[in-house]
């Protein structure tokens, strides 16, 4: 197997079961060379309730996947678009599933499993879509679903649940209620909610009887919670989302720093994986192409998530691979949202050029 390694920092991971590493030795990632893993099929197909016609719902591209690790086997909650000859922004974003013995040759589900429907929350989902998910667990086993809602004029961060990754139940936009809707229309995504590892795999923990989640795309918020669906943005003293991470000028975050797969608490540190991208102007990162999306991470303190312990001054996961700059970001696109602990492996899944899934192991 062909393997690219790249040189990542050592991070430790401590509070797994006695049968599991205890470390996770980022340096030692290397992609497959299955990838990209998923790709566009135009021959699936599924009735849209909406349009009220057969639509070829993937038949343009599909990135940017969730992941989890259910019943011994890794599922993917991917990203796939309807139309290919519409407008890069005009087309219908849906949820696909695809399943996996292995962790990288997967299974998909025939029809999508979250989409635009006749639900009360379509004017939030239509017509652009429900895109790029992140999912966790709770120790009851009730799947948390973040992702984006998008209607072609703004973008809003949404919650559902599930039991069985296959039928879903929308909550809504996660800042409906917040400060009496002061945030409902205001542009929010990529929402990373804080888990820990028990039993060797990420859960859903709360801190200060709390739920938390780290969410934003141009900068990176801190949100709060009860119940998993009402979620209330962290504010600065002005009143306004306060800026935990924000771009920085000459990094390879320098334009914009959003989140990626859930955070992870581990020895007395949060990890939270995240996309940076490149400028495309003067305050470009000068070793990477302008506008090229990379993979950074930020350490938090585990008492108090919004304090910054460290970050990295530079990308720790690029595009290397052909089919990486193509597509729309033809810098190059790496973007990850999934992150599973599977056969004593790390999974690190990611969408590439927003067309295809991508997959980075450690070993």
């Amino acid at each position: 197997m062909k393997k690219v390694i790249f040189s990542w920092g050592l991070i430790l991971f401590w509070g797994c079961s006695s049968n599991l590493p205890q470390y996770w030795d980022q340096h030692s990632f290397y992609k497959p060379a299955e990838n990209p893993i998923l790709s566009a099929d135009s021959t699936y197909t599924f009735f849209c309730p909406v349009k009220h016609e057969i639509v070829r719902w993937q038949q343009a591209d599909v990135f940017n996947p969730a992941a989890i690790v259910k019943d011994n086997k890794v599922y993917l909650l991917y990203r796939s678009e309807d139309n290919p000859v519409a407008t890069y922004s005009q087309r219908t974003s849906r949820i696909g599933l695809a399943i996996s013995e292995d962790g990288i040759h997967f299974e998909k589900y025939k029809e999508p499993v979250l989409y635009p429907d006749s639900s009360e929350f379509l004017h939030y989902d239509y017509p652009g879509g429900c895109e790029d998910p992140r999912v966790v667990e709770t120790e009851d086993g009730l799947f948390v679903l973040t992702y984006t809602s998008w209607n072609l004029k703004t973008a809003r961060l949404s919650i559902a649940f599930s039991r069985d990754l296959i039928h879903w139940e929308k909550k809504g936009p996660a800042f409906a209620s917040a400060n009496d809707g002061k945030f409902l229309n205001t542009w929010s995504k990529s929402g990373s909610i804080i888990t820990r590892m028990i039993d060797g795999k990420p859960v859903v923990q709360k801190i200060n009887e709390k739920y938390w989640m780290y969410w934003g795309e141009y900068f990176i918020n801190l949100a709060w919670s009860y119940n998993l669906i009402d979620w209330y943005p962290l504010l600065d003293e002005n009143g306004e989302l306060k800026k935990l991470v924000a771009p920085r000028p000459g990094k390879f975050d320098s334009d914009i720093a959003e989140c990626g797969p859930p955070a992870l608490i581990t020895n007395n540190v949060i990890v939270l994986l995240y996309n940076g991208k490149n400028a495309t102007d003067e305050n470009a990162f000068k070793k990477l192409p302008k506008g090229t999306y990379t993979v950074g991470r930020v350490l938090f303190d585990t008492n108090d998530p919004k304090k910054i312990i460290s970050r990295t001054d530079s990308y720790i996961l690029k595009p290397t691979l052909s089919h990486e700059i193509t597509g729309p970001y033809k810098a190059g696109t790496v973007f990850a949202e999934g992150l599973v602990f599977f056969q004593n492996n790390w999974f690190l899944y990611y969408g590439t050029a927003d067309s295809y899934v991508g997959l980075a192991i450690s070993k």
